[in-house]
């Protein structure tokens, strides 16, 4: 989430609260971590318990992007801030059991979004999602073009042995899906296999490790990137001298108006999506393209910010601009409607609310036929967030442009939600 710069709110001449030290915030592939990027550097945290495991102060700059390998000790930067420390063109490779830069990637206009995936490197660009190998040298394997994007939407699923690609189409409002393991440039795959190998055993091993460890020392025995800094021209010419492998690309046409946001499952079986209207979320199957689920957020327009999958693929949070967390779950089986009783709405565990006229959705508009969320709550300050589910059953950790995490439990039978814990991170 980029929290650097507030956005008005239409219609309200309230202004929102905000920490002017906090650039960015992001989990990482499996919730249990977040990394904040600020005006002198970037911190780690474990999410749930809260703690802070180790931050980093650099004297000329900020860093404006975060992105996390699992709990492993790479990361990669792009500069931002009143005083960026790189150039908002280039996504810098970090290896912190060392503290130095091994790699970077230049690009001939601004990154908007980065994340890293097992042996790969995903770059956002306005109108581009480029795919690099992660190595010393990092190559370039393919680069899609997209409708503009200025949100720098993008998703990767988060399991170890899955890498769904999800980023916008060429048409607004279509969905592109890439299988990442489908991208191999043919001239390096006998160069990166020991690294690819050492990454994915990292990222396999993650839940065992502890953060501190991760981000504290040298883990013993494991191969780590060559110290040389190298730079990767993303021109035309390299685009058309790659040799890179035939990639199937599933295109889905999911709303009207341009994505806003994404989230892909930890399996990869399924992408969730929201657009700049920001009142509908749609689910749909990655293989096939069809349709899964529709939820519905609210009426009113809202800026998206996140949406997560539970570990498990049966619920689903969403934040927005309104400083609102909403609940929805996955499983077709469960509903509730305004006509049932308290104990048969418990006795559904959670099934979304649906309205008293759904059995009119035929002659009814579609709002009549929506799917609600069972569970929201409103954070502290009602500031833009993210969400993610936590370690604990039925929990959302929730990080928050004024510098906040927030902790929530929901009644996985009634919706009901309780904040347990509140804790200021910068």
């Amino acid at each position: 989430m980029n929290v650097g710069r507030p956005l008005p709110r239409a219609g309200s001449g309230m202004q929102e609260s905000y920490a002017p030290e906090l650039l960015y915030a992001t989990f990482n592939q499996d919730y249990g971590c977040f990394a904040i990027g600020t005006q002198t550097g970037f911190r780690i945290f474990n999410s749930d318990p809260y703690k802070e495991k180790m931050r980093r102060e650099f004297k000329d700059g900020g860093i404006g992007i975060v992105a996390m390998l699992y709990r492993s000790n790479y990361l990669a930067f792009v500069g931002g801030g009143r005083n960026p420390r790189f150039p908002p063109n280039k996504v810098m490779l970090w290896d912190d059991a060392s503290s130095t830069i091994i790699a970077e990637l230049e690009f001939r206009s601004d990154v908007l979004n980065v994340q890293l995936q097992r042996d790969r490197i995903v770059v956002v660009l306005r109108n581009k999602c480029i795919i690099c190998s992660l190595e010393a040298k990092p190559r370039h394997l393919h680069a899609f073009e997209t409708s503009d994007n200025d949100r720098g939407a993008m998703a990767i699923s988060g399991a170890s042995d899955s890498g769904i690609l999800a980023f916008p189409g060429r048409q607004k409002g279509h969905i592109q899906i890439v299988d990442l393991h489908s991208c191999v440039n043919l001239a390096t795959v006998n160069d990166t296999a020991a690294i690819a190998s050492a990454i994915a055993s990292a990222a396999a091993s993650a839940p065992a490790q502890s953060a501190s460890s991760a981000h504290g020392s040298r883990p013993r025995g494991r191969s780590s990137f060559s110290a040389d800094s190298a730079a990767s021209q993303l021109s035309a010419q390299h685009a058309a001298g790659a040799a890179v492998h035939p990639t199937n690309i599933n295109i889905i046409a999911a709303h009207a108006t341009a994505i806003s946001a994404l989230a892909v499952s930890p399996d990869g079986s399924m992408v969730a999506s929201a657009s700049e209207k920001g009142t509908l979320i749609r689910i749909f199957d990655t293989m096939s393209g069809r349709l899964l689920n529709e939820l519905r957020r609210g009426v009113d327009r809202a800026d998206i910010y996140s949406i997560a999958f539970s570990p498990d693929n049966t619920k689903l949070c969403v934040s927005s601009d309104k400083g609102t967390v909403h609940i929805f779950n996955l499983d077709p089986k469960q509903a509730v409607t305004g006509q049932q009783s308290a104990s048969n709405a418990a006795a559904s565990a959670a099934g979304n609310r649906h309205s008293n006229l759904k059995f009119m959705k035929d002659l009814l508009p579609k709002y009549f036929s929506s799917e609600w969320s069972f569970a929201h709550f409103r954070v502290a300050n009602e500031v833009r967030c993210i969400c993610g589910f936590g370690s604990e059953r039925n929990s959302v950790i929730v990080l928050c442009a004024d510098g906040t995490a927030q902790k929530y439990s929901f009644d996985s039978y009634r919706g009901n939600c309780v904040r347990e814990w509140y804790r200021k991170f910068i």
